[in-house]
C-alpha cells in the first residue's frame, strides 16, 4: 500500500489551518492554538501540543508533518564561534553559524542547499544548488542557534544575518516568509532592525524589496567597484552590472529609506589599491551606506589570499577620508571553516 505523503503543516497560513479544522468538524480556534505551538513555542512534534486532546493530536500526526531541522554536528572554534551542519527532513544538509561577541549574539543562516551562483572566492559557489530552503527550515536554524547561544553563553540571539549558504534573493518568497515569522508577535517577535539579508546583487529582486517595503537591513556583496574585476570574481555581474545595481539601489532607497551595507573582501593584489578604494568611494555616493571591509578566508578551490594588513588599513583610511562609515571585520571561526565564504558541505547528504 502506498504511503500517504503528509503535508508540511508549517507551509499553511493561519487561514488555511482554520479551514482545515472546520472541514474536520473541529472549532476554528484550534488553528490559533496549533499556530502558536508551531511559531511561538517552536514545537517539534504534535505530542508537545498539550492543550489539544490526544485524539486531535493523533489526527494531526496522521495528516501533517513538522519537518524539523536537526543539528547533525556542531564544531567549536578557538574564538567560541560554533559551526553547525543542519540535517533537513530529506537528508540534505546546510550550515549555520553562531558568532558570539561581547555585545551581540549573531546567527548566520543558510537559505539554499548549495548555491547557483559561482563566485570564485566562495566555497559554497563550488557546490551545486540542490534546492531552496522552506521558510520553516530557515526559522528552525534560528531557533536552534538561539538555543545554542543560551546553553553555551547564557545569552539569547540578538542578530540574524542571511549570509550562509545560498543567494537569499533567489529564494525570495521563503526568505521573506521566514523573516515574517521570526519578527511577528505570534512568532519569535524579533526586531526587523536585527536582521540583515545579504545578496550578491540581483538588481530586479532588489527593486522588488523596495516595492515590498521591507524593513530589514540589506547588505550587498560588492568586492569590486568596476565591472571588469567584478565579472572576474562574480559571474553574476555580467547580467547585473554595477550600473544596473546602482539603479536598483537608488530605487530601493527611494522606497524604503534604508541605508545599505557594502561588503568588500580585500584580496591581495586584486582589489586592494587606493585606486580600488577610489572606485568604491564613488559607488558609495549613490545611496546612504556603510562599508564592511572583510578579511579573506582562503578556500581549497581558489588561489586568492588576504590583503596585507597595512593595505587594508590604508584602504579603510581612504574611505573614511571621503566621509564613508567604514569598519574592518576580522574573521571568526576560521579554524573550523566557519568564516565568511568558507561554508561548504564536504558530503552533501547525510543518511
Amino acid at each position: 500500500m502506498a504511503m500517504i505523503k503528509k503535508t508540511d503543516i508549517r507551509a499553511l497560513t493561519l487561514d488555511q489551518l482554520q479551514q482545515h479544522f472546520i472541514s474536520i468538524k473541529e472549532p476554528s480556534y484550534r488553528a490559533k492554538q496549533v499556530y502558536q505551538w508551531l511559531w511561538e513555542k517552536s514545537a517539534r512534534s504534535f505530542e508537545q501540543m498539550s492543550n489539544l486532546s490526544k485524539d486531535l493530536r493523533k489526527k494531526l500526526d496522521e495528516n501533517f508533518a513538522i519537518n524539523v531541522v536537526e543539528v547533525n554536528n556542531a564544531q567549536f572554534s578557538n574564538d567560541h564561534t560554533i559551526k553547525n551542519t543542519f540535517r533537513l527532513y530529506d537528508g540534505n544538509i546546510v550550515e549555520g553559524v553562531l558568532i558570539p561577541m561581547d555585545e551581540r549574539m549573531t546567527a548566520c543562516v543558510s537559505s539554499q542547499v548549495g548555491c547557483s551562483l559561482t563566485c570564485k572566492f566562495c566555497a559554497t559557489g563550488y557546490m551545486d544548488r540542490k534546492r531552496n530552503l522552506n521558510a520553516d527550515e530557515i526559522y528552525d536554524q534560528v531557533v536552534l542557534i538561539d538555543q545554542q547561544a543560551k546553553q553555551n553563553y547564557n545569552a539569547p540571539l540578538t542578530n540574524i544575518v542571511y549570509m550562509g549558504m545560498g543567494e537569499p534573493l533567489l529564494n525570495y518568497a521563503n526568505v521573506l516568509k521566514s523573516i515574517e515569522r521570526i519578527t511577528a508577535p505570534d512568532g519569535l517577535n524579533m526586531s526587523y532592525k536585527r536582521i540583515t539579508v545579504s545578496t550578491a546583487g540581483i538588481a530586479k529582486m532588489i527593486k522588488k524589496l523596495g516595492d515590498d517595503g521591507v524593513k530589514f537591513n540589506l547588505a550587498i556583496s560588492l568586492h569590486a567597484a568596476n565591472d571588469k574585476k567584478r565579472n572576474e570574481i562574480m559571474p553574476i555581474n555580467e547580467q547585473n552590472s554595477l550600473k544596473s545595481l546602482e539603479e536598483a539601489l537608488k530605487y530601493y532607497f527611494s522606497k524604503t529609506k534604508n541605508p545599505v551595507t557594502y561588503e568588500y573582501i580585500v584580496f591581495n593584489h586584486f582589489n586592494d589599491e587606493i585606486e580600488d578604494a577610489m572606485e568604491l568611494a564613488k559607488f558609495c555616493k549613490h545611496v546612504p551606506c556603510k562599508v564592511n571591509l572583510i578579511e579573506y578566508n582562503p578556500i581549497q578551490f581558489a588561489d586568492f589570499i588576504n590583503a596585507e594588513g597595512d593595505k587594508i588599513d590604508a584602504f579603510s583610511n581612504y574611505l573614511k577620508s571621503q566621509g564613508i562609515n567604514t569598519n574592518i571585520r576580522r574573521s571568526r571561526g576560521k579554524d573550523i571553516d566557519a568564516a565568511c565564504g568558507q561554508l561548504a558541505i564536504k558530503d552533501q547528504t547525510v543518511s
